[in-house]
């Protein structure tokens, strides 16, 4: 039900995301999205790619610090009002957001899609599908 995401923790220096990305990108894994959040004296870059298993080793191996973290993908319709359908539903079922972002698609162009880390994964997953809203799977977001 869940998709992993990876979060790592970056020093807040020039070129850190920069050497990070290229670690990936020289072993191609394939980022599907990613959010930065900072603070003075370190980021947390999370993100959702093509092969988990493969970033984790790579980035272990190049000494980073990260975590896997469950969260849930939904795929919204990209017409005015979408995330605001979703959020309504999740406040229905007494569910909180932690934290949510945003990416397109690729080839699905109909929908965007976003990232919740929710208090309650199971209750927000049943919510959501009951009211017709898909819940995006780990395998169909790797091939996105």
């Amino acid at each position: 039900m869940s998709i992993k995401q990876i979060s790592v923790f970056l020093e807040n220096q020039p070129g850190a995301l920069y050497a990070m990305t290229g670690v990936l990108a020289q072993n191609k894994v394939d980022m599907r999205a990613l959010s930065l959040a900072e603070t003075k004296d370190f980021g947390i870059v999370r993100m959702i790619v093509d092969n988990v298993y493969a970033a984790t080793t790579i980035l272990k191996d190049a000494g980073y610090v990260h975590s896997v973290t469950p969260v849930l993908g939904v795929a919204i319709p990209d017409t005015p009002g979408g995330l605001n359908r979703v959020l309504q539903v999740l406040t229905d079922a007494r569910v909180n957001v932690e934290y949510m972002y945003a990416f397109l698609g690729g080839k699905d162009v109909d929908h965007a899609y976003m990232i919740f880390r929710v208090e309650d994964e199971a209750a927000a997953a049943a919510a959501l599908a009951s009211r017709g809203i898909k819940v995006v799977q780990q395998e169909e977001m790797e091939s996105l």
